[in-house]
């Protein structure tokens, strides 16, 4: 049974005597001034009325009460956890060493797939069998509650030793459960303090740091100390403050000139001891927090700054938030600075990375015009990596496409190859310039080529050069 569980019957079995004892005394003290007293019962106007003056009251009474029971329930009534507002109490006595979010990522596919009955029954499994893997390691006091959909939080008083292993176990067991298939993700906090809310919060921001990483090989971010994210979070906000933005130059070759006449833009952020914070860290705090736009506009300046001091056949390829594209605030801003500092618009390249189509779409496309009207280029990255690409090459005409990673690394797969040239030629039917990154060798350099591809980038081509090297190669 979980903890929850036998928490809510203790309340309810708390909240009945408080109904009973006061209705039991009000009946007996009835009882007693009816047939005790040796006078006898004259059913009159006087006597029914009060009679059902102390049955209303009576009913009244346990109504209320129950009325009460349902809304102070500790528990999620679809998995019987705690809920999320229960949680967060209990967190103030409970004082947990680790706090975890586990979410089960492919929900949505499942609710389009099966009925609601067998969703609830789902999410009721998993919250039990989890249970049950933490008491296996002799856990018998987790707190375990549903936070929304298919989000849990659980709260251990016990450091991480085993905590990895046990959710990893978990995972690897219950991949299936009731024939549904489920796709996993977690993170977990440690030396959690005071503002235990707080915390909670540092979780959403380690998953979003994780779904950010992709392929990239990292430290071990699943599980990190809370006081140590509060520290990143600070670092953040002083190097937004101060603009302390560092950026690095990807040189991309045009295959037809056998020149660089184009870099790809990848920024960090410095702390206070300059030490870098790599955006897959800083970007999901930052749009959490709300400053996605801000720091998106100190990118802007710092590049639009560039322009006039290196040659003018150089243009500059660097990511924007969707976010901060559709904002009006944010759309005069940018059309301003290019009015007064910009002279060639085209140098300036808008790279998008979409897995998903905008709910709205045509009211993005209608965005991304506005900026193609000034002159700026838009290309699509990651090409080829989701249907989203396709659905929005077949309703914008993007200046430049950027081909997914698994297209050049794996150019030695037949079907893979295939696909590619005809992303190629679809491309150049339609008069789109095209990119393939990742390029690390001779031999994939001559295969892109050979393929028609219009521009080259990796380490194949040269390695990313910094800002004062970029100046003084080119101004």
């Amino acid at each position: 049974m979980l903890l929850s569980e036998r928490e809510e019957r203790e309340r309810r079995f708390k909240l009945a005597l408080r109904a009973g004892i006061p209705i039991l005394l009000l009946v007996s003290l009835v009882f007693y001034s009816l047939f005790f007293r040796g006078s006898h019962i004259h059913f009159n106007l006087e006597t029914t009325f009060i009679m059902m003056s102390i049955l209303f009251i009576t009913v009244y009474f346990i109504y209320f009460l129950i009325d009460l029971s349902v809304k102070e329930t500790l528990i999620d009534q679809t998995t019987q956890g705690f809920n999320q507002k229960a949680f967060i109490t209990k967190l103030q006595k409970y004082r947990p060493k680790t706090l975890v979010l586990l979410i089960v990522k492919n929900l949505s596919t499942i609710n389009e797939n099966y009925s609601a009955e067998q969703v609830d029954l789902l999410l009721y499994n998993i919250i039990h069998k989890l249970n049950q893997e933490f008491r296996k390691y002799g856990l018998n006091k987790v707190l375990i509650a549903r936070r929304y959909g298919a989000e849990f939080l659980i709260a251990i008083d016990r450091d991480s030793d085993d905590i990895e292993t046990i959710l990893e176990n978990f995972i690897t067991k219950y991949r299936n459960i009731d024939d549904i298939e489920l796709d996993y993700t977690y993170a977990a906090v440690t030396n959690t303090g005071k503002e235990l809310e707080k915390d909670i919060i540092y979780l959403k921001d380690l998953i979003a740091i994780e779904e950010k990483s992709f392929n990239i090989p990292a430290d071990n971010h699943k599980i990190q100390d809370a006081t140590e994210l509060s520290k990143i979070e600070q670092s953040i906000l002083f190097a937004l403050k101060h603009e302390k933005l560092y950026l690095s130059f990807r040189p991309i070759l045009n295959t037809g000139s056998n020149q660089i006449d184009m870099y790809e833009i990848s920024a960090k952020l410095h702390d206070q001891k300059g030490a870098d914070i790599l955006p897959r860290v800083y970007l999901p705090i930052i749009n959490r927090i709300g400053l996605g736009r801000e720091y998106d506009m100190v990118l802007l300046n710092h590049i639009i700054s560039l322009l006039p001091l290196v040659d003018a056949h150089i243009s500059f390829s660097f990511n924007l938030s969707p976010f901060s594209l559709r904002d009006e605030s944010f759309q005069k801003q940018f059309f301003s600075l290019l009015e007064q500092q910009v002279d060639q618009p085209s140098r300036l390249i808008i790279e998008l990375y979409e897995r998903k189509t905008h709910h709205n779409l045509s009211g993005y496309l209608k965005t991304l015009k506005k900026f193609r009207a000034q002159g700026i280029r838009i290309a699509i990255d990651n090409f080829g990596s989701s249907n989203a690409s396709m659905e929005y090459m077949k309703h914008f005409n993007f200046d430049l496409v950027q081909f997914d990673r698994d297209y050049v690394t794996k150019l030695d797969d037949t079907t893979t190859y295939a696909m590619l040239s005809s992303l190629v030629s679809m491309s150049k039917e339609l008069g789109i310039v095209t990119v393939a990154k990742w390029v690390d060798n001779a031999v994939q350099k001559e295969k892109l080529i050979a393929l028609g591809i219009d521009y080259l980038q990796g380490f194949g081509i040269g390695k990313p050069i910094n800002e004062t090297k970029l100046l003084k190669q080119y101004n």
